[in-house]
């Protein structure tokens, strides 16, 4: 690709926070975007902001005992736009953006830190009840039903005595009707597991020999396409999820990027097969995924997928730390936030995607 005709990352602006931030997301149908973080004295802060005439200006903003580490409005319909938030003591809550100060849900959801959390069905037409999965450092997945007060409909645990591992990373998966879902959890092991909630049991695991920072499927409301898992030791995987063969899984590809952590991975909401990774050197590497002329070949009896190849089409340096958040808008085209651990939000503008 020639270099005039590469996306190009810009950074539109800037905003220095007096905060450490861990989450930022676009508020859908909206120029606006929330940020959650740790103040320096432990406390927990959300802020509401809207893009104006090429500045963000603070709309609203809360304080809350403990830090705040993850949110999603996934589980929410467009028209109500509510914030599921997982908090630094384990506490997992909904929120109304009109009054911050209290929660509309609220749960003890875990023992320790809940580190991710992902949201489905809010958004989507028909595609079963909205549910909110929540990750945390004591080796427990839960699923939730926010109509349903105080208990999870499912827990993905370790067996008494056996050992917990941290869990970084949860993701939707696999929601093309109203029965079908899968979530898949990322541990700092390695271990990568895939519980289909319609069995519930363990459809698929594997380890990939790195700590799982980040986990997206390309798409969270079709049958089951791509999945990238994102490591420490600056290597991200592909996994092709339409063909699972009984011996050898799911086809997969790896790549090394970023020389560093990578993050997270974030599928563009308008084309599936263009994805952005999160560095801990501070740089965004915008990617393409190219599909092989057949996608599924014998072997040993059965059906196994074959992979494509990825492209890397363009990468940027906006900061000095770690990249630690990323939400490409749903409404506009090449529009993203993140954040990075020097207490600064940005938003980006990633042109030509349109071509690709």
């Amino acid at each position: 690709m020639d270099k005039l005709e590469k996306p190009q990352i810009i950074c539109h602006v800037e905003q220095a926070l007096n905060y450490n931030v861990y989450e930022t997301r676009w508020i859908p149908c909206s120029a606006k975007f929330i940020v959650l973080g740790a103040e320096p004295r432990g406390t927990g802060v959300i802020q509401i902001y809207e893009i104006s005439s090429g500045k963000v200006d603070i709309v609203k903003q809360a304080h809350k005992n403990a830090a705040l580490k993850c949110g999603t409005f996934g589980a929410s319909s467009l028209r109500e736009r509510y914030l599921a938030t997982g908090d630094f003591e384990g506490k997992m809550q909904i929120w109304n953006l009109e009054d911050l100060f209290k929660p509309i849900y609220s749960v003890n959801a875990h023992k320790e830190i809940i580190n991710a959390i992902d949201g489905i069905g809010g958004q989507s037409i028909g595609c079963g009840a909205p549910e909110i999965v929540t990750g945390s450092r004591d080796g427990s997945v839960k699923v939730w039903d926010p109509r349903q007060k105080e208990k999870p409909v499912a827990i993905m645990e370790p067996d008494e005595g056996e050992v917990r591992r941290d869990c970084w990373t949860v993701t939707f998966g696999n929601s093309y009707n109203s029965e079908e879902r899968i979530v898949c959890a990322g541990y700092d092991n390695g271990d990568i597991k895939m519980f289909d909630l319609k069995a519930m049991s363990v459809r698929w695991e594997t380890n990939v020999k790195n700590g799982v920072c980040g986990l997206e499927f390309d798409r969270k409301d079709i049958k089951m396409n791509k999945l990238v898992a994102t490591t420490l030791e600056a290597t991200f995987h592909v996994f092709d999820t339409t063909v699972q063969h009984p011996k050898k899984g799911f086809a997969s590809l790896s790549e090394k990027a970023h020389k560093s952590t990578i993050w997270l991975p974030r599928h563009l909401p308008q084309n599936r097969d263009v994805f952005a990774t999160c560095g801990g050197t501070g740089s965004i590497c915008l990617w393409k995924y190219s599909y092989p002329p057949n996608r599924v070949k014998e072997y040993d009896g059965a059906k196994i997928g074959v992979m494509g190849s990825v492209q890397l089409l363009q990468n940027t340096v906006l900061s000095t730390q770690p990249v630690s958040s990323f939400d490409w808008s749903p409404d506009k085209l090449g529009l993203g936030i993140c954040s990075a651990f020097d207490q600064a939000v940005r938003v980006i503008i990633v042109t030509k995607l349109n071509l690709l």
